[in-house]
């Protein structure tokens, strides 16, 4: 099988990474899942900002005053869908940033909460992940009776 055939995606489809390959005996987050999921974050990061350069150059090229009130209406729409995406994608980059940080603190891989191994392929799944399945869907539990 080639090696790119083994490449899944994160979240959003087009964050590609090879699946760690535990070996039996291993210990759980150790230098090189850390590293492999440090890689994994800075490309999803970089592939975001990438995102945000696009927009802007969009923006400025395709902005334009156009005299249809229909047009220009459906222009401003286009931009404030763009813009509510882009600040959902700098809420994330921040999460990416914090995610690296508990990564260099050693702290990465642990739910905040009961503090047991989240798991890699659920970090895999959802790199940024804070908390196990458990506490997860206890806290979805939770937001669902409060929220009703």
């Amino acid at each position: 099988m080639p090696k790119n055939a083994a490449k899944e995606s994160v979240m959003d489809g087009s964050t590609s990474f090879t699946p760690y390959k535990e070996k039996k005996g291993e210990e759980y987050m150790n230098e090189q899942q850390r590293d492999h999921f440090k890689s994994i974050l800075m490309n999803w990061k970089r592939e975001l900002m990438e995102e945000v350069d696009r927009t802007m150059s969009h923006m400025k090229d395709e902005a334009a005053n156009f005299p249809d009130p229909a047009d220009r209406a459906s222009q401003e729409e286009e931009f404030s869908l763009e813009l509510r995406t882009r600040d959902r994608e700098r809420k994330l980059i921040k999460k990416i940033d914090k995610t690296i940080e508990l990564i260099e603190q050693d702290d990465y891989g642990y739910c905040e909460t009961c503090g047991v191994e989240i798991g890699i392929r659920r970090l895999e799944a959802r790199p940024t992940a804070t908390l196990c399945v458990d506490c997860k869907t206890l806290a979805e539990i939770k937001e669902k009776q409060i929220g009703g």
